[in-house]
């Protein structure tokens, strides 16, 4: 039992590092979230995460 939930808790975290974190920052930014959460996905959660840090917010004509 105590498996189970250890793995239910482990799923729930690698969701929220991998898919939660890099989409609500990258709305909070004005960025694509989908875009964000496939290069997440496909890279690495860090990858995703510093580059917005590092980009910021997106000027208006500039939205990606």
């Amino acid at each position: 039992m105590l498996e189970i939930i250890a793995g239910l808790l482990i799923f729930a975290l690698g969701v929220f590092v991998f898919i939660v974190l890099p989409m609500k920052m990258a709305k909070a930014r004005d960025r694509s979230a989908v875009g964000w959460v496939l290069i997440s996905l496909l890279l690495s959660p860090l990858v995703a995460i510093i580059g917005l840090l590092v980009l910021g917010r997106a000027l208006p004509a500039q939205k990606i």
